[in-house]
Formats: C-alpha cells, sequence, structure tokens
C-alpha cells in the first residue's frame, strides 16, 4: 500500500490532534541539531561514529550538512511544533537529527511539495528526501532507497477495545467506519470475500468525508472500529485525549500494517556513498535502540524494520 496516497486527506485531519500533543511529545530533552559532537534524542544520546563519517563524499564531509526535502504536515512522520511556525518535529525529522549525529553532519530539512521532492533531488537541489516515501520500483529508476518502516492499514479502537477486535476477520459482520476514495475503504471491500467465506457476515462499511468524522462515530459508539494509516492510528490513539479514547490494534501477522510497504529515505543516485553510508548509520541506530525509541515516540513502534535494506521494494 501506498503510504501517500490519501495523503492529504488524512494530514488535514491528523495535524489538528497532533499539535495539541507537541509539548508532550517532542521531548523537552532533545538538543538543536549539530554538525558535530552528541546529539540526543528521544532521551538517547548519540555520538558521531568516526569511520562513517569518513565513508561519506568528500562534499558532504566538506559542506557538514545533508540537504533534505520533506513535505510537511503528514503526522506522525512531520510536523511543525507550532501552527503557524517553520520549527519542525516527527519521526522523520528526529530519525533525520539522529542520523546525522551518527554520520557526524547535519541534516538541514526544508519543506518540498510532496509530488516536487524526487524532481528536486534529481535537479540536485537537495541530497536526499525523509517524507515517509513509498519505495517502489518506478522511484528507483531515479532515487536510492534506504527503507527504514513498513506502513499499511491499521485498526483504531475505543479504548479498552471492548469488542476485543484482533484482525480484519474480527470486522466481518460489524459496522465499521472508514474515510472515502482511500486504500482503507479498497481494503475493506476486497476483505468482504473472505468475509464471506468465514460465514461470518459482510462487513457494514460506514464511508466518511474525513477521518476526524469516522472518529467521532468511533467515539460514539456507532462503529466498532476504523481503518486507517496504521502510523495515523497509532499517533491518533498515543495523542487523542492525551492517549485514553483509543487504542491501536497490533496484529502480530501484519506488524506493519495490512498491504503493507516499505517507506525509504530517498537519496541521489550521483552520491552512492551517501546512501551506504545512511544505510549504515541507519543500521546502528537500529542495533543499539535508538530507531525503536523515537517509533515509540510517536506511538508507531511495530512499522519500524529490523534490517535496513536498500531498494527493498520488488514491485
Amino acid at each position: 500500500m501506498n503510504a501517500r496516497t490519501a495523503r492529504r486527506l488524512a494530514a488535514a485531519t491528523a495535524v489538528t490532534t497532533a499539535l495539541t500533543a507537541l509539548t508532550a511529545c517532542s521531548g523537552g530533552d532533545d538538543s538543536a541539531p549539530a554538525a558535530s559532537g552528541s546529539v540526543t534524542v528521544a532521551g538517547v544520546k548519540i555520538e558521531k561514529d568516526p569511520a562513517l563519517h569518513d565513508a561519506l563524499p568528500g562534499e558532504i564531509k566538506d559542506a557538514g550538512t545533508v540537504k533534505v526535502a520533506t513535505d510537511v504536515p503528514y503526522p506522525p512522520f512531520e510536523m511543525y511544533v507550532k501552527e503557524g511556525e517553520s520549527e519542525l518535529t516527527g519521526l522523520d525529522y528526529d530519525l533525520g537529527q539522529a542520523l546525522g549525529a551518527k554520520l557526524g553532519v547535519r541534516f538541514a530539512f526544508t519543506p518540498q511539495k510532496f509530488d516536487g521532492i524526487v524532481p528536486a533531488i534529481q535537479a540536485g537541489k537537495f541530497h536526499a528526501a525523509m517524507s515517509a516515501i513509498t519505495d517502489n520500483k518506478e522511484r528507483q529508476q531515479v532515487v536510492d532507497f534506504v527503507d527504514y518502516s513498513q506502513s499499511g492499514s491499521g485498526i483504531l479502537v475505543v479504548e479498552g477495545n471492548p469488542e476485543k477486535i484482533a484482525t480484519l476477520d474480527d470486522l466481518c459482520g460489524e459496522k465499521v467506519a472508514v474515510q472515502a476514495a482511500t486504500n482503507q475503504l479498497d481494503l475493506l471491500k476486497e476483505h468482504q470475500a473472505q468475509c464471506e467465506k468465514a460465514g461470518a457476515g459482510q462487513i457494514d462499511i460506514q464511508t466518511f468525508p474525513k477521518d476526524s468524522d469516522a472518529q467521532l462515530a468511533l467515539r460514539s459508539d456507532k462503529v466498532v472500529a476504523q481503518l486507517l494509516t496504521k502510523p495515523a492510528a497509532g499517533w491518533t490513539a498515543k495523542t487523542a485525549d492525551g492517549g485514553k479514547t483509543f487504542d491501536l490494534v497490533e496484529d502480530p501477522a501484519a506488524p506493519g500494517g495490512y498491504n503493507a510497504s516499505p517507506n525509504g529515505i530517498a537519496v541521489t543516485k550521483k552520491l552512492p556513498e551517501l546512501t551506504d553510508a545512511i544505510q549504515k548509520a541507519l543500521q546502528a541506530l537500529i542495533d543499539d535502540g535508538t530507531v525503536a525509541k523515537i517509533y515509540e515516540k510517536y506511538g508507531v513502534a511495530s512499522i519500524a524494520v529490523k534490517e535496513a535494506t536498500k531498494n527493498a521494494a520488488v514491485d
């Protein structure tokens, strides 16, 4: 599933919830990004790895900066700390600061419209992009990816999960909310055949113009669950009313979500050494637990990968 297909529709809704929780979730102990010295991200102090720094391309070492494009907002991946201001926060931003600290350079983020990100990398305006970009074969023709998460659809339920929803199969015969014209709606429709095969009754699909409308129906017990992107579901569960209103269903068979696709850091093909260095730095941050801390901070620990791969998409 392409995590960004319904990007703008979801972002407009989720950012309101995100902004109310930034004080608690952005973390007061996070140091300002720096090209040298240690940086603290999600409570973890990160030091420069001299060997990884030496592996960087000469132009990156000389500049001390990796220029990174990002499309804001798209909670929990990219957000503004305060509405109307330019300071950034979010999973991608935090991960970028951690990678920069490990590599001994600064990851400098600049907002860029999503459909212009890859062309801007090709034109040399940016070295890389971190913006929950789905790694696919088409994009691999013009950029390389270091994959850092799996992102698919997730199930949101009310606090305590009173209906004991554990998998998509448990939605059969139930009323389920979903935003119209999304991959999640398509997934529910496709699952009707499985419901019929199991003799469990069809899903009573309730469509809404916005995710916030679907969540209102869930709050009001008009539906038993909502289907939306798993990162958005995890962030909503963590931040709505201080995390006291919703729960994220964790299906062990689909840790990244249903129909999950890899998300990757897009890197210019002109600097293969940069791609390799980022991949090694990401693996180091996975191995020492930093990546897990960052993902936990945003309520989406289960979508993190255990191995930093390159160009993981196969179709």
